[in-house]
């Protein structure tokens, strides 16, 4: 079955009560039983919902998994999967990784005894380095939010094997439309389906699919443990807009291709970060881990008077936190989605208060050319 026809066939097509062709949201927390411990599969809705169940069974399949998890929100998803490591414990992450994981890392998990060091993970050098005898895991974003450094995933999945490390991989930039990081040797992928999952700016969710059943079990453990779950609507929506991941992925990626190679030649535009361009470092291990380099675009004008006056004169774009969805959205990732990482730090990664970070919609790429066009006139 190709990508496509999974989004529609993929997981539980129909209710087996009804037949019902979409999944019926089963508002519901708990569960009769027949007598103690006799039940048709569910008893209490932290453990287990059949909205909840359809969802997570889709997104086992689109990745190629074996157990696919639902959350609340994208850091619940990543805290409970943090919640797998204990004190003493270690890990290597990408170095500019979404602001959020940052935060969790070094404000609350580190309150617990577990260390990260967070590297240019696209460096394999780098990666190698960081490894300690403690070490548990890597950790990657790829390409990795706001700088779309490209990480490569078989190579790193090499070096976790041969170190019996967990290679964890949060592929919400690329979504499984685009890119399958279980395919090239990851154990764990991640989703923020608040994004381009959900693709339509009305639901917060967060997704987890493992390799095999007995991690997709140890986490399921957690899951439960901890509570961070999905509430059925809320699946529902999400399983809604996955069935047109496809169409809306091609239009993100077609649209911001243009808008890249624009971008690349305008005269008040210092830097362009965008995995397609050809000059772009990771540009070709990018063409060779995915299917394509997704709808996301960072772009530096050297200054933050200069970024607030693009952001003042847009009109398509939506000044907002997220990315992935229908409309265009654009934002200043040392302000906004990565403020929580020190300013030192931001420095010397890149993350300057020049750069914008976009994420291109679906509205027509003339109407947004046009429109950053007029923007850039600062």
């Amino acid at each position: 079955m190709k990508m496509n026809t999974k989004l529609i066939h993929g997981g539980v097509v129909a209710d087996p009560q009804t037949g019902a062709v979409s999944v019926p949201i089963y508002q519901v927390s708990t569960y009769q039983q027949a007598s103690i411990g006799q039940h048709k599969g569910y008893e209490y809705s932290r453990t287990g919902n059949p909205t909840r169940t359809a969802l997570e069974e889709l997104i086992a399949t689109l990745e190629n998994g074996k157990r696919g998890l639902a959350f609340g929100s994208g850091m619940a998803a990543i805290s409970t999967v943090l919640s797998m490591f204990n004190k003493g414990d270690h890990l290597v992450i990408s170095d500019d990784v979404y602001g959020g994981t940052y935060r969790v890392l070094s404000q609350v998990f580190s309150r617990f005894g577990l260390e990260a060091t967070f590297v240019d993970t696209s460096e394999i050098s780098y990666v190698m380095d960081a490894i300690r005898e403690n070490t548990r895991a890597i950790y990657l974003e790829t390409p990795s939010n706001p700088l779309l450094k490209v990480s490569d995933i078989k190579l790193i999945s090499e070096i976790c094997q041969a170190k019996n490390l967990y290679l964890i991989v949060d592929n919400t930039f690329m979504t499984p439309y685009w890119q399958n990081p279980l395919d090239l040797g990851a154990d764990i992928v991640l989703h923020s389906a608040t994004k381009y999952l959900g693709g339509h700016s009305d639901v917060v969710a967060g997704l987890v699919v493992t390799k095999d059943e007995e991690l997709g079990e140890r986490i399921h453990f957690l899951q439960n443990s901890i509570g961070g779950v999905i509430g059925p609507f809320d699946a529902w929506l999400l399983i809604r807009g996955m069935k047109t991941l496809g169409l809306r992925m091609r239009q993100h990626e077609e649209s911001a291709g243009q808008i890249a190679r624009y971008l690349e030649q305008h005269p008040r535009v210092n830097k362009v970060y965008y995995p397609g361009l050809k000059s772009h470092p990771g540009h070709d291990l990018a063409k060779r881990q995915a299917r394509g380099f997704g709808g996301m675009i960072s772009f530096d004008v050297g200054s933050q008077a200069k970024a607030e006056k693009v952001l003042e004169q847009v009109n398509y774009f939506v000044l907002a936190e997220s990315l992935g969805a229908v409309e265009s959205i654009i934002s200043v990732p040392a302000r906004m989605t990565h403020a929580s990482i020190p300013a030192e730090t931001r420095a010397e990664l890149g993350i300057t208060d020049g750069l914008i970070r976009i994420s291109v919609g679906i509205e027509d790429s003339e109407d947004l050319l046009d429109d950053l066009d007029q923007a850039l006139t600062f």
